[in-house]
């Protein structure tokens, strides 16, 4: 098993004032660090990728897609928009060596029709996917769909979801994430979630359920944990936490009070928290 820490604790632009977070997480005692790709640049993120290679760390990324870069839209520009935002994405990370992107590809964070999924925006998803997939291949990394809760996004919000849409767009860099926070906001099940994901499962969040120190919250990390061991997943554990650093980030996950000592403190926590499951489970 490979632990991960995603940098959106911390910033989310990789500037080179930055670096000191990759020594900071390798210190902490972190084989993975999830990059944020906001920004776009392929050649930024080949200077992160060679860092990360003197320092021997793996690497996922991750983005959030906004209304001009949503794949389910009306406007069939802004589809286009969408599966060439994540094209460029996928060039970023393959460029900083990351296997994998995770996120909200397919569709854009807080952007609501008032209404299910229509049978037209799934069509448009899956072809737009299907595009980005290839393209995916190409550059040899993997595409992590993120199922959101429903607060926060209208498409793929649970395990059903996701697997349901995977298997329309029918491509082996095509599979899903697995997020601890959105799951306990709207899995009824977590181990038939999980069991839900087993063939397309390329890529797991660990996040409390305020966003806060894995561990330190209501998740039902015993049923998490057993069945991902039951499911055989042997690939990446990201922690995903959030705090006050980031203004933007916070405003737009929530975050309004500190819920944690320091952004070090639950890096520190949340990994030692993650090896003793793991080590409970994995042999």
């Amino acid at each position: 098993m490979n632990f991960g820490i995603n940098l959106l604790l911390w910033t989310d632009t990789l500037s080179e004032d930055k670096y000191y977070l990759l020594d900071m997480a390798k210190d902490i005692g972190f084989g993975v660090v999830e990059l944020p790709m906001f920004d776009k640049d392929v050649a930024n993120c080949a200077k992160w990728g060679k860092k990360l290679d003197e320092l021997g760390l793996l690497r996922s990324g991750t983005c959030a897609y906004g209304p001009d870069d949503n794949m389910i839209s009306q406007d069939a520009k802004v589809r286009r928009q969408g599966i060439d935002t994540n094209k460029a994405i996928l060039d970023c990370c393959a460029a900083a060596g990351c296997t994998v992107m995770a996120g909200n590809s397919a569709s854009s964070l807080g952007v609501f029709s008032g209404a299910p999924p229509t049978d037209d925006e799934f069509k448009w998803a899956v072809e737009g996917m299907q595009e980005v997939a290839e393209h995916a291949q190409k550059v040899n990394v993997k595409i992590a769909m993120e199922a959101l809760n429903r607060f926060e996004a209208y498409f793929v919000n649970c395990a059903e979801d996701g697997a349901k849409f995977v298997k329309a767009v029918n491509h082996p860099y095509c599979g899903m994430m697995y997020d601890t926070f959105h799951s306990h906001i709207e899995e009824k099940n977590i181990p038939n979630a999980i069991r839900t994901l087993k063939d397309v499962l390329f890529h797991v969040h660990i996040s409390e359920n305020d966003r806060s120190t894995p561990g330190k919250g209501n998740v039902r990390w015993n049923q998490n944990f057993d069945t991902l061991h039951e499911i055989g997943y042997n690939g990446f554990l990201v922690v995903e936490a959030f705090g006050l650093a980031l203004p933007k980030l916070a405003a737009a996950t929530k975050i309004w009070r500190r819920m944690y000592e320091s952004e070090q403190q639950l890096a520190t926590d949340a990994l030692a928290f993650m090896k003793a499951e793991v080590a409970k489970r994995w042999k």
